[in-house]
């Protein structure tokens, strides 16, 4: 669709847009209460304030309670400090800061190229997009962990690799799902910045354990395992493979074992193909998409793990791809089935997210696959054969080789996807917090070498 031509028209667009998104969030039980980071306060609270236990403490009139590492309620701590309402509003603010910092990786070197026009149908879409707007309603922490982990690819990209990885480290610490990202760095034989993540996840959790002993042992050999502390895996919000299995009434932990197995086996093959074309900006993304999997719960606001294949989809040449799985992560489509998830429909349709990660892990483009490869500038010393010795003096020096100038570059930019709602489905709040709402080649790219390749494709200034 062609912009308007006039900064009126865009105006009248963006204003038309922004009623039809409200008129859709209107519909939908928007607002969790903050129910996640009243679990996050008052467990500081309890801890610091009455001298409560951290894995003690339950929201009253509910069975849920804190379920991550004891380093993140270490990190929480600033929170006893404030007032609840203020606690809200500092949660809202870093979200938003969080966020802009993922929509600025994610478009890459030219994202000035999209101007307000462009982000603002961006901002529109993502008000949208189901796993982000619960996050936010929640009080959830998944997009600052985005945020600190998608820092680390800028930091590779760029070739500033001296502190990349402190971010995934810190994330593994406060929640254990982007540990996997450790794991992609391993594959993929970035070693430098592997240790520095293990470093810090390992410094984080042993920082937990001098604070609090007794809460660290008590997760590390018990409330790690527990996984009814988190909730019911068979609820149709826990979008991973263990939720597809529970739902079906498979509750051992044999077939999703080897579930998870097959997963992993995949996505290393692919993230290896994308690491050995230069093609961070995939790697990184096919990873989110397989801890989203392999997790035994993926409530649907994790899924925000999902922008950044979103973001490759738009760079790869495939936008409609790209708004087609946006705006079924917008239409809270698996709420039908919160009942009754039976039959080939409920399998279907209950699972619908599942599927949506699913072929993303196995058919989003990586290794530069689906657009043009940009040329790569070379020095004249390399690309200019050896002078002879009697040259003739009057060789016109047209012929002297010389570096290619980059001429192409290809479409970027995170949140160009056009997503057309689905109609919203009225549903009621639920008292549920968690309810409806390619080979190596022979000469290895040098760091530098890698650097620039992957500022080709964003994830760089």
């Amino acid at each position: 669709m062609r912009p308007p031509g006039t900064g009126r028209g865009r105006v009248l667009v963006i204003a038309a847009l922004a009623c039809a998104v409200t008129l859709f969030t209107a519909t939908v039980p928007l607002l969790r209460d903050w129910f996640d980071l009243r679990v996050y306060y008052g467990t500081v609270d309890s801890w610091l304030h009455h001298g409560g236990r951290i894995y003690d403490y339950r929201v009253p009139g509910t069975s849920y309670g804190f379920t991550y590492p004891p380093f993140a309620a270490v990190a929480m701590a600033p929170m006893a400090l404030l007032g609840w309402r203020t606690a809200v509003v500092v949660a809202l603010l870093l979200d938003l800061a969080a966020l802009a910092l993922v929509l600025r990786v994610l478009a890459g070197p030219a994202w000035r190229r999209h101007g307000w026009y462009g982000w603002a149908w961006a901002v529109c879409l993502l008000a949208l997009f189901e796993p982000l707007r619960d996050t936010f309603s929640f009080g959830q922490v998944n997009v600052l962990l985005l945020a600190l982990v998608l820092a680390d690819a800028w930091l590779l990209a760029g070739g500033r690799g001296r502190w990349a990885g402190a971010g995934i480290g810190l994330a593994a610490a406060v929640k254990l799902t982007p540990a996997l990202f450790i794991g992609l760095l391993l594959v993929t034989r970035q070693w430098r910045p592997a240790a520095v993540a293990g470093a810090v996840a390992a410094g984080a959790t042993a920082l937990a354990a001098c604070v609090a002993p007794r809460a660290s042992r008590h997760y590390w050999t018990e409330a790690m395992w527990d996984t009814t502390r988190v909730g019911r895996t068979e609820y149709v919000s826990n979008q991973s493979l263990q939720g597809v299995l529970a739902r079906l009434g498979e509750t051992g932990h044999a077939v999703w074992a080897a579930a998870v197995v097959l997963v992993l086996a995949v996505w290393v093959r692919r993230v290896r193909r994308a690491a050995a074309e230069g093609d961070q900006a995939a790697a990184f993304a096919l990873t989110g998409a397989a801890a989203c999997l392999v997790s035994p719960v993926t409530w649907v606001h994790h899924l925000v793990w999902l922008l950044p294949s979103l973001a490759v989809l738009v760079r790869t040449g495939h936008p409609r791809i790209a708004g087609a799985v946006h705006a079924v992560l917008c239409t809270s489509v698996v709420w039908l089935w919160t009942d009754d998830a039976s039959g080939v429909d409920g399998f279907l349709g209950a699972n619908a997210y599942v599927w949506l990660t699913l072929g993303l892990l196995l058919w989003l483009p990586a290794g530069h696959s689906g657009a043009a490869r940009p040329k790569t500038r070379r020095s004249a010393s390399a690309t200019a054969p050896a002078p002879a010795t009697a040259a003739p003096a009057t060789a016109p020096a047209s012929a002297q080789p010389g570096p290619s100038p980059d001429g192409t570059a290809p479409a970027d930019g995170a949140t160009g996807t056009a997503c057309a709602p689905a109609s919203p489905l009225p549903r009621r709040a639920s008292s549920d917090p968690t309810g409806p709402t390619r080979p190596a080649a022979a000469n290895p790219q040098s760091s530098s070498e890698r650097a620039s390749s992957y500022t080709a494709y964003g994830f760089s200034d």
